[in-house]
């Protein structure tokens, strides 16, 4: 073996032993590569950022299932942020159907403007108090006084990306919510 082995095989087995400064190591080595090809996927910073933070701590919380036998801690740090830019990409298409959707119910095609729907702004009331303060906060903003995320983010003095972040969990588990509750006898 020679000296590049051996210093990759040390900072694997201090990885998976729980060194957190072989994390540090490798964040620093590879979270430039997985900014890199996240932003390239998504085109967008702020979930960059998310998927680059996201694999990380997915690597660092699973790390015992490393098997550094199966091939290189890079190749499997890589492995982990194809998997969160694809969970973005999913995230991002189930956001999109239920804007949608939303849309549909909140602004007719037609020319003529109906009013809103009382039942349907209590469901959303109700449905967003069962989410966490923060993203209650961005959720009543971006629904009710209709701000754009980055009106939001400065209002809220909260990072763009978080914002992001906050809108599209809130969706995905309103969604849910509501899917579930339909199916509900």
């Amino acid at each position: 073996m020679d000296r590049n082995a051996d210093d990759e095989a040390l900072l694997d087995a201090r990885f998976t032993a729980g060194d957190e400064r072989a994390l540090e190591e490798l964040y620093r080595r590879w979270s430039p590569v997985v900014y890199t090809l996240a932003l390239r996927s998504l085109g967008d910073r702020g979930d960059a950022e998310d998927v680059t933070q996201r694999t990380f701590v997915s690597a660092w919380a699973s790390r015992a299932t490393f098997d550094p036998h199966k091939g290189r801690l890079s190749t499997w740090l890589i492995a982990i942020a194809k998997r969160r830019i694809a969970d973005t990409h999913e995230s991002r298409a189930k956001v999109r159907a239920i804007q949608a959707e939303i849309q549909r119910i909140t602004r007719p095609d037609d020319l003529v403007r109906e009013p809103p729907d009382l039942a349907e702004t209590l469901l959303l009331a109700s449905e967003l108090e069962h989410l966490e303060p923060d993203a209650e906060a961005v959720m009543r903003l971006a629904f009710f006084d209709d701000l754009t995320h980055q009106q939001i983010a400065h209002r809220l003095g909260m990072p763009l990306g978080t914002v992001k972040s906050h809108i599209r969990r809130s969706l995905t588990r309103m969604r849910n919510r509501l899917e579930a509750s339909r199916v509900a006898p």
